[in-house]
């Protein structure tokens, strides 16, 4: 049966598994949205293309399938760079359908055309370095091998993001149904193999330690291995810590959890590394800038390194390794815990992390190290309340970071999405907004008066649609990052990090929604006086002075 191709490109997006679209409509792209009007796909006018990349990547991060965003051609795909740059750090299966220009006007100076011909923004160049894969679709005849190029990306091992931009006219050209058939929905190609000899070697490096240490990357997340790898710490008395964007492979609230690991951390997990640990496992983790304290050689010096991770690129990019494995985690690790079982290999000697967490603590406060001054303690306790009243678990995505990283013990219910990849700012709004349609816990979403600028009007789109969202913002009235160099490495010569904010309650009852204000330990009593967090949608102020500033120094200028 010929259909157009407006609709194959629909119902590809709901083989893929997409519920939700979320986009701005324009001339070049209304025959992909007439034939959304029928569809299963939800689609959400948002404010900002950047915006809608960000949600479907919200998406994308909390339910592990395809994100999508729909915009039209010119400024309408060029405002989606930052966000599918961000989803291409990350490694996040989402796929954006934008407009173009009809074929015919090519290289004749059409409004916003993007072909790349005349002078005209070649839209292939532009996101060439940040997709996985991006098309141009001039013809209908290989409609079928670049939908099937496209979901062999996005259901990859390691996916990514791609761009696929129509003409006008080919959005409204018959095609045959049958195209569909030539697109493979199955996720491609097997894991890599694990040897045989990979175990056994790992066996042997364990067993040969006294005091192993596992650092768990995101890869342990993205293989679903957490409770793989819980088993493994607990059977062998093994402590975990974990980067950045693994808190909650482990729950950090267990007997062997150190924490994350990190310039921007409290300190415990890295002096554990380097006074204790005499094998690390590092698992899926790529140890970038700051989880390796800026490529500090002496962390590692003097222990053997096992690394497994199912991007062979990662191997021994930073660090060389005793035992580099190419392997997916969530085969991994239940393969190495039965050969642990039918080694019966021997448990450690048991370990206080307990202890040595407090013991380290003194150390941090005795040298002056502490992060954070009895200042901050608002904050702080703001993180164990969190704790305390979502025991069911809760997603958060946070820009800031910082707090979290160091206030925020992530369980194994939680769903923790720091803002990594480029480190956006103006991210957590709309990431927690895609994540939240259709999420049943509550979500929350961290992020520093900056940052809220960027993306304050996305609130509106919660608004819009009823999606229920908490948003913490972090109110010091400064680029509290360019602040804080300024002070450390600058000498107080402040510029262009200061502003005046506006009144919050104020735009918080101009949005309609709910307003808190928080600027001490007291006020937390507030939080609990009849709000429901699992509906509505409400702005938590966190007032916090400019001049203070975390005690760390991202060893750059």
């Amino acid at each position: 049966m010929k259909v157009a191709v407006s609709q194959i490109l629909v119902q590809f997006l709901e083989r893929l598994g997409v519920r939700y679209i979320f986009g701005i409509p324009g001339s070049h792209i209304l025959p992909v949205y007439d034939a959304l009007y029928d569809s299963s796909i939800r689609s959400l006018l948002v404010k900002h293309e950047q915006a809608a990349a960000f949600m479907a990547g919200g998406q994308a991060r909390t339910t592990g399938g395809v994100g999508a965003c729909i915009t039209t051609a010119g400024p309408g795909a060029t405002n989606l760079v930052t966000a599918i740059a961000s989803a291409y750090a990350d490694s996040l299966p989402l796929i954006a359908i934008t407009g173009e220009a009809p074929t015919h006007i090519f290289g004749k100076g059409g409004l916003q055309e993007s072909s790349g011909e005349g002078g005209s923004v070649d839209q292939v160049a532009l996101f060439a370095g940040i997709t996985r894969y991006h098309r141009l679709i001039e013809r209908t005849d290989y409609l079928g091998s670049v939908l099937n190029q496209a979901a062999k990306h996005l259901l990859a091992a390691t996916p990514g993001p791609v761009v696929l931009s129509i003409p006008f006219n080919v959005q409204k050209e018959p095609v045959d149904d049958s195209v569909l058939e030539e697109v493979a929905f199955g996720a491609p190609g097997a894991e890599p193999a694990i040897a045989a000899s990979g175990i056994e070697q790992s066996l042997e490096l364990i067993d040969e330690a006294q005091r192993p240490l596992i650092i768990a990357g995101h890869g342990c997340l993205r293989a679903g291995a957490q409770a793989a790898l819980g088993s493994l710490s607990e059977g062998l008395n093994i402590p975990v810590t974990s980067s950045l964007k693994a808190k909650g492979a482990v729950d950090e609230r267990s007997p062997l959890a150190l924490g994350s690991l990190g310039v921007t951390s409290g300190g415990h997990a890295m002096r554990y590394l380097e006074q204790e640990a005499d094998l690390v496992l590092m698992l899926g983790a790529g140890f970038n800038e700051r989880t390796s304290y800026v490529w500090d050689r002496s962390l590692l010096a003097g222990k053997k390194l096992i690394q497994v991770d199912n991007d062979a690129g990662q191997l021994q990019k930073v660090f060389r390794a005793d035992l580099a494995i190419e392997a997916d985690l969530g085969s991994y690790l239940p393969a190495l815990a039965e050969a642990v079982r039918q080694r019966r290999l021997a448990p450690k000697a048991p370990v206080d992390v307990g202890a040595f967490i407090d013991a380290a603590q003194r150390a941090i406060d005795t040298a002056g190290e502490r992060i954070f001054s009895e200042q901050f303690d608002h904050v702080r306790a703001f993180y164990r309340w969190l704790e305390e009243r979502f025991p069911e678990g809760l997603v958060m995505f946070d820009d800031n970071i910082v707090f979290a990283q160091n206030f925020y013990r992530v369980s194994d219910r939680d769903c923790f999405c720091p803002n990594t990849g480029i480190s956006s700012l103006g991210h957590a709004v709309p990431a927690a907004i895609g994540a939240a349609c259709g999420e049943a816990r509550p979500v929350f979403a961290m992020i520093g008066d900056g940052g809220f600028h960027m993306c304050a009007m996305e609130l509106m789109t919660a608004v819009n649609y009823g999606i229920p969202l908490n948003v913490v913002l972090f109110n010091n009235s400064t680029m509290g990052l360019i602040r804080k160099n300024q002070h450390q490495h600058y000498h107080d010569r402040f510029i262009d990090c200061d502003f005046v904010n506006p009144d919050y309650a104020q735009l918080a009852h101009s949005f309609g929604i709910e307003h808190l204000r928080i600027e001490n330990g007291q006020d937390l009593s507030r939080l609990e006086e009849g709000v429901d967090f699992g509906s509505g949608i409400r702005l938590i102020e966190m007032v916090i002075d400019r001049d203070l500033y975390p005690n760390y120094s991202s060893r750059r200028g």
